[in-house]
Parts: structure tokens; sequence; C-alpha cells
């Protein structure tokens, strides 16, 4: 059984992400449209699981061509993770929620690789997450103390931890968006 822990923000985290960004860069070249660090370890002071996450974008999904791409790298697929969750209240076509998901061995350095579509809500929603939380830190701090109760309450149940935490982005993504919209916020460039 995971047990769920939420540590301090570790400075090292963008210097792992760089590490392992670049490595997919080298491997999987101008396939990958973009390769971003998102989730906690990507916003500076946020608490987080010490697991990297990565966005790498796509223009579609070809399984078959994926899984070779990502078979030289011993990462693994994981068949179960094909969508991100709907918020509620919202409408949204299944295609701009589906996604791929790849884990490296367990030798390496945790991380979680998200595979999303260029254009597709999912993917626009995890960078616009990560960039607003960059922009306002006491947002990010009040995000970080809700996982850490969480995890405090929900030790060992992720569905649990989930089912609060994913609304709670949700919420903050209200705000988010309202102000990408009025800072009219676009992509920075790639980070690999």
């Amino acid at each position: 059984m995971t047990r769920i822990e939420i540590v301090p923000y570790r400075p090292e985290w963008p210097d792992d992400f760089a590490l392992i960004g670049q490595e997919l860069r080298n491997h999987l070249g101008d396939w990958a449209i973009r390769i971003d660090h998102i989730g906690s370890t990507s916003v500076p002071g946020l608490s987080a699981k010490d697991i990297i996450d990565i966005q790498i974008t796509v223009d579609d999904f070809d399984d078959d061509r994926m899984a070779a791409r990502f078979e030289n790298l011993a990462y693994t697929n994981q068949p179960h993770l094909v969508r991100d969750h709907e918020p509620p209240g919202r409408t949204i076509p299944v295609a701009e929620l589906e996604k791929r998901m790849v884990k490296p061995p367990a030798t390496q350095r945790p991380t979680n690789v998200h595979i999303r579509r260029k254009g597709s809500f999912n993917q626009r929603y995890a960078l616009l997450f990560r960039d607003y939380l960059r922009t306002y830190p006491e947002a990010a701090a009040a995000y970080g103390h809700i996982k850490a109760v969480l995890s405090d309450k929900f030790p060992t149940d992720i569905e649990s931890y989930y089912d609060v935490k994913d609304p709670v982005i949700d919420v903050i993504m209200v705000g988010a968006s309202e102000w990408a919209d009025r800072v009219n916020w676009a992509f920075g460039p790639t980070d690999a």
C-alpha cells in the first residue's frame, strides 16, 4: 500500500526535472512538441509529493509508436490511466480529457509522465494551473496546506485523497481561467 507523503518544497526539483526532461527530449526528438515540468514540484515554494510530474505534448496518440518510443527507455505504460477527470459543472468531450501515462523503472527517480494531445483541454489545464500558482504564491500556499491536511487524513487512501483534492484544483482553476483571460495568458516556451 502506497503512503501519501507531502514534503516541503525542495530546491532540487527543477534540476531533477531538467535532467529527466533533457533525456526525454534527446530520445523523443520532435515527436514531443513540448516537454514541460508540471504539478506541484514545478511551483517554487509549494509542498508536494516527491514525484516529478512531466507533461509531453503530442499531435496525436499512436499507441503502438508511443509504446516503442518509451520501451527503449524502459518506461512502462499505465493502461488504467487514459483520462483526466472532468471538472464538475462542465461538459467536456472525452477526447479533450484523453491522455496516456508512463513511468520510468523503479530504479530511477519517481516520475509521472503524462502524455496529452496538443490543444486539448487537459493539456492547457496543466500548464495554466502551474503558471497561476507560480504567479500567486498565496494560492499555492493554501493549496499546499490542503494537500498536507488530506495526506494526514487519508495517508493510504489515494481515492479519498483525490476525491477532495481534484475539486479543490477545480475551484482554483476558476480563478486561474479568469486571470488567464485578463492577462491574455499563453504558453511560454517548452521546458525541455
